[in-house]
């Protein structure tokens, strides 16, 4: 009711001075974004494992993709304080003014203790060297069944998660971070 008043006061005012335009419109969402920075998150757990961490580059947003090789539910996405190495505890320092903690139902490493993913430098999972939101990709760690990677970014900005099928048996978590509010 507060909101209707309000655009009717603006109203009233435009047409009583003449105006054709409003003097101070509201903003559209950037790029139409309607997410939010708040954790993300779904239940669930599998026999998956981590295989890849892929990004890319988007006009509005960047992107990263985590494969799986089967069906994965589980998952959570925050912005934390910190992100610890899964088992040790021990502190992720990340580039950028924000750190996005992602904790995925699925190790990195096989039935038998082999790693399934195993990037030259946990550190730096993945280049994101040029992205406009991403500073940093890291592998903290994989311990009882799940894998933390942590992510430093530009800033608290909107974010999204979700999980898409394929290809084949597999499946993917996707994380978008948007470049601004």
């Amino acid at each position: 009711m507060k909101r209707v008043l309000s655009v009717l006061a603006s109203l009233v005012l435009f047409v009583g001075l003449g105006l054709t335009t409003p003097l101070a419109a509201e903003a559209a969402p950037y790029c139409g974004i309607a997410w939010g920075s708040l954790p993300a998150s779904r239940a669930g757990t599998s026999s998956a494992h981590l295989d890849d961490l892929r990004t890319g580059r988007h006009d509005c947003y960047d992107r990263l993709v985590i494969d799986l090789d089967h069906s994965v539910t589980g998952y959570s996405v925050a912005y934390v304080n910190a992100v610890h190495r899964p088992g040790s505890g021990s502190t992720v320092h990340l580039a950028g003014s924000a750190d996005l903690e992602i904790v995925v139902n699925a190790p990195a490493y096989d039935n038998s203790g082999r790693p399934t993913y195993d990037p030259a430098s946990a550190n730096t999972a993945v280049d994101v060297d040029g992205y406009r939101t991403f500073e940093q990709v890291a592998l903290a760690g994989s311990f009882e069944g799940s894998t933390t990677i942590g992510m430093g970014v530009r800033a608290r900005l909107p974010m999204r998660a979700f999980v898409l099928d394929g290809p084949g048996n597999g499946s993917r978590i996707v994380v978008d971070v948007a470049h601004r509010w």
